[in-house]
């Protein structure tokens, strides 16, 4: 068990343990000293979103990383997959990106990259942490690390996800409708789709530091679809505050979300001769209906653990190239090492321009099954008691053939998510209603 990383990184409320100043401090000394190797000048990137707390949690880390002797480079708000980018670009040692990700401005949270740009395995998380419990060693004063900010480095993003395109792509005649959350790529995303040449609506591009992911958004994507509607765009795309995910809007106004934008890559990719391994990685929570889809074009589908660091794990080690997460974190492995919201809108307007069909055509390609959600807020430790299985097997029998129920501790927030799918919604909904019940009158009794 690990202590202070989840399924993706490090995270909580600001100014709270672990994220207070000291605890921050040491954390640094732990992370930089477990990637401080070999007789050369260590060096890390730290990137942020635009959370009011991010100075706070970029000055803490720095001051730990230097005073270990590590070398640090800034780059102010940047989406995730450009601190990967520009870790492995400068041959750093340590990738640092400063996000909750979709969570509101009052959380944030620590993402790690290895010197290839790869998120840590869990493994290494557990490293780190035993190094918080050792005292931490000081370099005397001629050793200290120094800081620096790379002002080039929306410069050298732009640069990066351009080129995942031929030279002669270009959106002209494409109006998009593009909302940033108020987040990381509130001036890349809009920067690239103009130098591409498509007509851009930007929203949510005003941060003030707690604005972040509120009421916009991929998590939150409604005013992304009625804008499309009302400026009669012809696509929408809506990021999440650090911009590793990325959902849309066809010109209805519908929302499109990751396995349907999964199933256009992988069809289009076969297509060309590009996909390998006739397959993609997905997690516990894609649709059924989206591996219906794929087993009839002859792909397969290869599930892991939530969290888009385990569908990465599992494309290294088996060879894919496409693989992702239903809300959005899509990785495309030719191009990157992580989800990567603005490379994935590249590629799918490019489909758009290449089919010349609506959005709701070319986005839609599989009727998914009814998948009720349900988070609650009972404490994850909950699901190790034997009669919460004995809750979840009786539901797994009323829901019979051809559904799933998946029952998880979120990696994220202090709560148990709750997944059921099948032939029909009303079940399927009164299933996970139950399943909320017991799982309530379990806890009420666990603390009696």
């Amino acid at each position: 068990m690990r202590k202070f990383f989840g399924t993706d990184g490090i995270r909580g409320q600001a100014n709270s343990e672990p994220l207070t100043p000291h605890t921050l401090t040491r954390l640094g000394q732990a992370i930089g000293l477990h990637f401080m190797r070999g007789d050369h000048r260590h060096r890390v990137v730290i990137g942020k979103d635009t959370r009011l707390s991010g100075y706070m949690v970029e000055s803490a880390l720095a001051a730990g990383f230097v005073s270990v002797g590590m070398d640090v480079a800034t780059v102010g708000p940047l989406p995730t997959p450009a601190v990967s980018m520009i870790t492995r670009s400068m041959r750093a040692d340590l990738g640092v990106m400063i996000s909750a990700s979709h969570n509101l401005y009052e959380d944030n949270g620590i993402k790690l990259f290895d010197p290839d740009g790869l998120k840590l395995s869990d493994e290494v998380e557990k490293e780190i942490e035993a190094r918080l419990e050792s005292s931490s060693f000081l370099v005397s004063p001629p050793y200290l690390g120094r800081m620096i900010h790379l002002d080039d480095a929306i410069g050298r993003y732009v640069e990066f996800v351009k080129g995942s395109l031929p030279r002669h792509t270009h959106f002209e005649g494409l109006r998009v409708v593009v909302d940033c959350a108020h987040g990381a790529a509130y001036k890349v995303a809009p920067l690239v789709l103009r130098e591409l040449g498509a007509t851009v609506i930007p929203i949510c591009i005003t941060p003030n530091g707690q604005n972040i992911n509120e009421a916009c958004g991929a998590t939150s994507p409604q005013l992304m679809c009625d804008r499309v509607k009302e400026e009669k765009a012809h696509v929408g795309i809506a990021f999440d505050g650090d911009a590793d995910r990325v959902v849309f809007a066809d010109e209805l106004g519908g929302l499109i979300d990751g396995d349907q934008i999964m199933a256009l890559i992988a069809t289009d990719w076969d297509d060309r001769g590009l996909l390998k391994r006739k397959g993609l990685v997905t997690t516990h929570m894609s649709n059924l209906g989206f591996e219906r889809y794929l087993e009839n074009r002859g792909l397969s589908l290869v599930r892991t653990a939530v969290g888009d660091r385990y569908v990465a794990e599992k494309m290294r080690d088996e060879g894919y190239n496409v693989g992702g997460e239903p809300s959005g974190h899509i990785i495309l492995s030719d191009y990157a090492t992580s989800g990567d919201g603005l490379l994935m809108a590249l590629q799918v307007l490019t489909a758009l321009i290449h089919k010349k069909k609506p959005a709701s055509q070319v986005m839609r390609l599989f009727t998914p099954l009814p998948q009720i959600h349900k988070n609650v807020k009972l404490l994850p430790s909950l699901l190790q008691l034997p009669e919460a299985e004995v809750i979840f097997e009786k539901a797994r029998k009323k829901l019979g053939k051809n559904s799933r129920l998946v029952v998880r501790p979120s990696g994220t927030e202090p709560l148990i998510r709750i997944m059921a799918e099948g032939e029909n919604e009303g079940p399927v909904k009164a299933i996970v209603e139950s399943i909320v019940k017991d799982l309530t009158a379990l806890s009420q009794q666990a603390v009696a």
